[in-house]
C-alpha cells in the first residue's frame, strides 16, 4: 500500500494480520476502481466493453475466491484466506464493483438519494468490509460504518471537483445546483461566484452532518477497535475543513493534508480513542 493514500496511516495501527487483511481487501478494490479511471478516455473505441469485461472478470474472481476455487489473480490469491478468516462480506464486495460500474460513462445524479446509492457503493461497502477485520460487537457499528463511508465519498467529491469535470463528470446533485442557481457550465469555469460558493457551503455542510452522525452512533463497547476507522475519518475532516478555510475554493487548487499532518492526526487520534474520548 503507497504512503500517498490517506489511509495509510490508519492502517499501522492495526495487528499485522489484520493489516495484511486490510491491505488485501484495499487492493482489491483499489484494482476494481482502476478498471475505469485507467481505461481509455470516454469516446475511445471499445473502451465501454474494455470496462465491462474487467469487472465481469472481478465477479468471477470474487466467485472463485468465495467459492473454494483458486484465484487467477494474486491479488484474489492475497484476498482469499482472509475471507473465511474474518468472514468478509460478499455482498459487499459485489456492490464496490456495481458501485465502480455506475463511473462506466460520465453520468449525473438528479438528487442526492441517488447520489447516496453510489457512495454506499463505493465507500460504505468498503467500510462494512473493513468493520469486520476491525472486529466489533454492537450491530449499531454497521450504521456508522456506512454513514462514515458517505461522508469520506461526499469529502472526496467536493475536494475533486474539478477533477471530476475533467472527465465528464458532475457528482454534486442537480438538484442542488438549480436550488442555488448554478450549471455545469459555472463549474467548470471555475469562478467562485456567490452561487457557487452557497453550493459549496450545503455540501460541505452536508457531509459534516454524516461525519457528526457517524460520531453519534459509533457504539462505546467497540470504540478501540474502529479506532483505524476513526482515523480514516479524522484525515477525512481535515480535508473538510481545509475546503471551509480556502473559503470553499476548490478550484485553484486540490486540498490534501500533508503526510506529516496526518500522523499527527492519526497519533492524536489514536490516544484520545485508548483514553476512551
Amino acid at each position: 500500500m503507497s504512503r500517498n493514500t490517506s489511509f495509510y496511516y490508519s492502517f499501522l495501527v492495526l495487528p499485522p494480520r489484520k493489516r495484511d487483511a486490510i491491505i488485501a481487501v484495499w487492493d482489491f478494490c483499489r484494482v476494481v476502481d482502476d478498471a475505469v479511471d485507467e481505461a481509455p478516455a470516454p469516446g475511445t473505441p471499445g473502451r465501454r466493453e474494455q470496462i465491462e469485461t474487467a469487472l465481469a472478470g472481478w465477479h468471477q474472481e470474487l466467485a472463485r475466491c468465495y467459492e473454494g476455487g483458486v484465484p487467477a489473480t494474486a491479488i484474489g490469491q492475497r484476498l482469499q484466506p482472509f475471507i473465511a478468516e474474518f468472514r468478509l462480506p460478499r455482498q459487499a464486495f459485489e456492490d464496490v464493483i456495481d458501485g465502480v460500474e455506475m463511473d462506466l460513462e460520465p453520468r449525473r445524479y438528479e438528487t442526492f438519494e441517488e447520489l447516496f446509492e453510489y457512495c454506499r457503493r463505493v465507500a460504505s461497502a468498503v467500510g462494512l468490509i473493513c468493520i469486520e477485520v476491525f472486529g466489533y460487537r454492537d450491530p449499531v457499528t454497521r450504521q456508522y460504518a456506512l454513514d462514515l463511508g458517505i461522508a469520506l465519498q461526499l469529502t472526496n467529491i467536493i475536494r475533486d471537483i474539478t477533477g471530476d469535470l475533467a472527465h465528464g463528470r458532475v457528482y454534486l446533485p442537480l438538484e442542488d445546483l438549480r436550488r442555488f442557481g448554478c450549471t455545469e457550465d459555472d463549474l467548470s469555469a471555475g469562478v467562485l461566484t456567490d452561487n457557487v460558493r452557497q453550493l459549496l457551503v450545503f455540501e460541505c455542510d452536508r457531509a459534516r452532518s454524516y461525519y457528526e452522525k457517524a460520531r453519534r452512533e459509533r457504539p462505546r463497547s467497540d470504540r478501540r477497535c474502529l479506532v483505524a476507522a476513526e482515523i480514516m475519518g479524522a484525515i477525512y475532516f481535515r480535508i473538510l475543513r481545509g475546503v471551509e478555510r480556502a473559503g470553499y475554493d476548490v478550484f485553484t487548487r486540490r486540498i490534501r493534508v500533508p503526510r506529516p499532518q496526518q500522523a499527527m492526526i492519526a497519533v492524536a487520534t489514536w490516544a484520545a480513542t485508548m483514553a476512551g474520548f
